[in-house]
Order: structure tokens, then sequence, then C-alpha cells
């Protein structure tokens, strides 16, 4: 590949007077918040009703740092939020704990979704080449902020509804009757090449292809029925509910997702079992399992525990061959199965 001189992200001199100008922060609460900030700590607990100290640690779990007793923070928006919040807690529908579990779940994701978005429509203005002269980033959340105020709720639901039916489900098949551990499979795909990107590419082109290949995998993950638990850059952590649908997705993303280098980028480790479902991840050996597998899988390839192999004996459209058992690091000695199409009479061989 050619040598290029790194691009700094930065820009060029006329790059940075395109930048938008700082808008005071007030000045994007007014507009976000539907009004100034104009009630102290003090006034908004008065106001709504709610308990001190439980009004401070709901601030904190949202991920908002500690002010000054002085300082007028909370719109009147947010003095609703609590108001709202303590009608939860005197109907009884939540607990002093169970509000702030709440408000740290939502605090996070909305946190990531404001950040993503903001960077979404922070590179469609640098792209474009706007004026910055009414600062357009703030004139786009402007303009969106209402439709995908509607949008964001309908997708919370429709997820809510997704992932209520599928706790009840888990629940009325189970004996033990615990909500949060229960069978799943789990599925890790790995950019193989990203460490050699990272050294050949800069940092701009880097996070695109970081972003392209978190968006096909997602998009395979969603059409073949799993859902995406967490990307981490370079690897993405999905689950399955059928071993049939967590295989078609390993296979697609071992063989369809490709950088520009034009060799398979992508090597999936898949396993079987028991699962603690806890703050929208997932957590313990049938993952580090997964893991693992994938670390011993080489580019384009697909590796699977003895569990999910057993599942998907006489699977039409599948191959399953048992290769060289691994020791795994805390986990002991693993079984990994090589997983293909049948109607690929050669493919990858694995040790």
């Amino acid at each position: 590949m050619e040598e290029r001189a790194p691009r700094t992200l930065a820009g060029t001199g006329s790059e940075r007077e395109r930048m938008p100008s700082s808008p005071d922060p007030k000045e994007i609460e007014a507009v976000l918040l539907g009004g100034e900030a104009v009630y102290t700590r003090a006034q908004a607990i008065e106001l709504s009703g709610v308990d001190p100290e439980l009004a401070g640690r709901i601030w904190r779990a949202l991920g908002f740092p500690t002010q000054g007793d002085d300082e007028a923070i909370f719109a009147e928006s947010d003095v609703e939020a609590l108001r709202v919040t303590n009608a939860l807690l005197q109907g009884g529908a939540l607990d002093d704990e169970g509000v702030v579990r709440f408000a740290r779940a939502m605090g996070q994701t909305m946190a990531r979704l404001a950040d993503w978005q903001t960077s979404i429509l922070s590179t469609l203005i640098f792209k474009d080449g706007e004026d910055n002269a009414d600062n357009p980033l703030m004139g786009q959340v402007k303009e969106l902020l209402p439709e995908v105020e509607r949008l964001l709720l309908h997708i919370w639901r429709r997820q809510l509804a997704a992932s209520t039916s599928r706790t009840l489900a888990v629940m009325s098949n189970s004996n033990d009757m615990v909500p949060n551990y229960y069978p799943l499979i789990v599925g890790f795909a790995d950019l193989v090449s990203f460490t050699t990107l990272s050294r050949e590419l800069d940092e701009v082109e880097l996070a695109g292809v970081v972003e392209s290949f978190e968006a096909a995998a997602a998009d395979i993950v969603a059409s073949g029925g799993g859902r995406v638990v967490k990307t981490l850059g370079d690897e993405v952590l999905y689950v399955a509910d059928s071993a049939a649908e967590a295989a078609d997705i390993a296979l697609r993303l071992a063989s369809g997702v490709r950088t520009h280098v034009e060799v398979p980028d992508v090597r999936v480790g898949v396993a079987s079992g028991p699962v603690l479902t806890l703050h929208g991840d997932v957590f313990g050996t049938t993952v580090n399992r997964s893991s693992r597998l994938t670390s011993f899988a080489r580019p384009g390839t697909v590796l699977i525990d003895d569990t999910l192999a057993g599942d998907l004996q006489g699977v039409e459209g599948l191959q399953v061959v048992q290769v060289r058992a691994r020791h795994a690091h805390g986990l002991g000695l693993i079984q990994p199965y090589a997983l293909r199409r049948n109607f690929e009479p050669g493919g990858h061989t694995q040790d």
C-alpha cells in the first residue's frame, strides 16, 4: 500500500475557517430543554417534591456532575421530570433503587446516543462545507428535534415490546424463574486486519473502516434474527435465540464483511449456553468461550463450541467439522468445531 503522511483531525486552515463557532452552552440548553435553566438544586427539589438525597443520586446516575447549591442548572423540563419520578415512587411502581437503576440505564444509553447522533450531523455538515455563520449544527439539531423525538419514542416502544416478549417467554419456559439468566447463543465477530489497517490509514479513514464494519455487521445480525449487544471498534458481540439463526449470521459475517483489502477480514466464534443478561450486556462462561473461539479462528472462518455443534448436527445446508482441541486460560480445554456451508466442498481449513 502506498505510504502517505497521516492527515490530522485538526484540518487545514480553510477547513478550520468553516468549523462552526462555539455557542453559549446556556443557549443550547434553552433550545433543547424548552427553556433556560432558572432553578437551583434546592428550588428544583422543593418544586418536585423529591427527597433531596434521592434527587442527588438520580442526577449522578444520569451522568451529570454535582453542582453548587446556588447555581441555576435546572430548567422547567428538569423539574417536570423530577415530578414524574416522584409520582412513580408515590404510586409504588418503582422503589428508590429501581428509580436510580432506571436513571442510570437511560443516562448511559442516551449519552452515547446523543454523542453518536451529534457526530453524524457534524460529519455531514463538515463534508457538505456549509457556511458556519449561524452555526449549522445547532440549526440541524433544532430542525430535526421534533421528528427525531417522535421517532425515538416509537423505536423505544418497539424495542421494549420485543424485550418484554423475550423475557416473558424465558420465564414461562423456565423452572428456575430467573429472568436474567437463561440459555442464549453468543457470537463474536472480530475484524482481523484492524491492527494492520490502523498502521496504514489515518484517523479519519480508520474511523470510516470501523463505521462500515459496524454497519455491515449490524445489518447482517438484524436481518438474521439476532441482536447486536455492543460494538468494540474492531469487534461486534451479538446474541441469537436459535442455533440455526446464530450459525447463518456467523457464516454471513465471516464471508460477507470486507474492508478495502480484498481478503477475508472477519473471524467469528460462537458458543451456546446459559448467559447472564445485565445492563443491556451479557456475561458468563458462554460469552468467554465465544471470545476464545474467535481468537482461535482464522480469517474468514467460523468456530463454534461443542454444544452448538450438537444442535446443528443434521441441519440442512451446514457442515460441522471437529478440529484440534485448544487450551483456553480460565476455561480449560475447549473442543472447537469448524462451521461451513456444506455446498462449499473445500473452503478454509482449520487446524
